[in-house]
């Protein structure tokens, strides 16, 4: 007869629970270097329980024991009605991850109103500074790298001999846009102030993530100019490409068939092979001009949109930090298991006799019974029930690797569009933490689910008095 006992906390609602996440973590204590028998025997033998269950039992048993002595004290009619909110409350693992989820949204909502109370009153004490600050710099940028620039590739750019009429062309309509540009931006300057104030405002109001995302906006207004030369250049550029490529599959005896993706074997005439001649020479010396100001103007495009996509990672890092899990942690780590291990206090048969304080790690579904191979023995077992609890780190990444799941290949899918003249990502595609069940419903809707719910629980305790 084997007889084990485990002992362990009752969980409560905000102060732990235990769970079977193990998230990788480590071990409190080592391994005892040399098992005992019955250990090995356990762990070839197939489990009995599932611990799920049976975590979900022990979660569970401080709203059964409520919900027990509220029977016992109360009339009949008001314990059905406290016996159905505790059932649907009775596991703590899920009451506290229902807790957590809800409070995380009025976290991020406060530290977005602190940060942008923050930015709003430093903006508005230093408006005129800043705004003096931003002009100087867009004059700085417009003249001293967009002009200076393209007039250095007018020329003989870093010692090579560029196409002097194609060149002269190219630059003269970048100089023109430019000029264009910087007139307009003449008059947008004197309104600038109050664009500045109007941001810190916003800040002030809504929080830091709105202004963030108007600043992303006006960052790509502000620069509009660069980006309508890059797409023209690169439009210029890819077209150049495509014809170079078509015209070298002209030369191979090949032909691209767009109905199967596939090159298929084409006869050519001598006249096709003539026209493909004179057309492929004067573009292949024209490509270095054409690739040089794309070159130029996609750095300048590429770092625009590193800039906008740095923000947009601010953004997306301010509303999935997950700011109340990180409190609770440093408050208190017990509402955080991962992965439940048994501290051995002793273990007395007629064979084996084990002293306290010996260590057992449940990182598997086992369940732990004796098998003496069909001998009868009086045995007795007493082990306390332990948590693992989850680091810092394990606490945050996943909220991270939520948002940011459907970043992927970006770096290849910009390098690929740079060398192929296609327009590079300006964006990072991050995903925003989900939304409360209450905010993925009208509000018509919700609110007529509280009244119904309301007037259900009415009626169901009525009905336990008429009985």
């Amino acid at each position: 007869m084997f007889t084990y006992v485990v002992i362990y906390e009752i969980p409560v609602y905000g102060v732990h629970h235990f769970s079977l996440n193990l998230w990788n973590s480590s071990k409190p204590v080592k391994d005892p270097v040399k098992k005992p028998k019955w250990v090995n025997e356990l762990e070839k033998n197939q489990p009995l329980l599932d611990l799920d269950t049976v975590i979900l039992a022990i979660n569970s048993v401080a709203a059964a024991k409520l919900a027990l002595e509220t029977r016992v004290g109360f009339k009949r009619s008001v314990c059905g009605f406290f016996i159905i909110i505790s059932r649907s409350q009775s596991c703590v693992e899920y009451k506290e991850n229902a807790a957590l989820h809800r409070n995380s949204m009025w976290s991020s909502l406060a530290v977005d109103l602190l940060l942008g109370n923050l930015m709003g009153l430093a903006l508005l004490v230093h408006a005129e500074s800043v705004c003096q600050w931003i002009l100087t710099f867009a004059n700085v940028i417009t003249n001293e790298l967009l002009r200076s620039g393209s007039v250095w590739l007018m020329g003989v750019p870093a010692g090579f001999k560029l196409n002097t009429e194609l060149a002269g062309v190219l630059g003269m309509i970048s100089l023109n846009a430019i000029q264009i540009w910087s007139t307009l931006w003449i008059f947008i300057g004197f309104l600038f102030i109050y664009f500045i104030k109007g941001l810190a405002l916003l800040g002030i109001l809504f929080g830091a993530t709105i202004p963030a995302a108007l600043i992303i906006d006006m960052v790509s207004i502000a620069t509009l100019h660069v980006s309508t030369l890059h797409w023209a250049i690169s439009l210029l550029y890819s077209w150049q490409i495509q014809a170079l490529a078509a015209l070298w599959r002209l030369f191979r005896g090949r032909k691209w068939n767009p109905l199967r993706q596939r090159l298929d074997s084409y006869d050519y005439t001598v006249k096709q092979h003539i026209v493909g001649s004179l057309l492929f020479t004067p573009l292949l010396l024209l490509l270095p001009t054409t690739s040089v100001f794309y070159m130029f103007f996609t750095i300048l495009s590429t770092t625009i949109a590193l800039t906008c996509i740095l923000i947009e990672v601010t953004i997306s890092m301010i509303h999935c930090t997950p700011y109340i899990k990180i409190f609770l942690w440093l408050m208190r780590r017990r509402r955080f298991p991962s992965g439940i291990w048994f501290e051995i206090a002793s273990c007395q048969n007629d064979s084996l006799e084990f002293a306290r304080h010996d260590k057992v790690c449940s990182s598997s579904k086992k369940s732990y019974r004796n098998n003496d191979r069909g001998k009868d023995r009086s045995s007795i077992m007493v082990s306390f029930l332990h948590s693992n609890f989850l680091s810092i780190g394990q606490v945050v990444l996943p909220h991270y690797r939520k948002v940011f799941s459907g970043v992927s290949d970006i770096a290849i899918t910009s390098a690929h569009g740079a060398l192929t003249g296609k327009r590079t990502v300006s964006t990072l595609g991050t995903c925003l933490p989900s939304t409360m069940p209450w905010l993925s419903i009208p509000a018509r809707e919700y609110w007529c689910l509280c009244r119904n719910s309301v007037l259900a629980c009415m009626e169901e305790r009525d009905c336990n008095e008429c009985q």
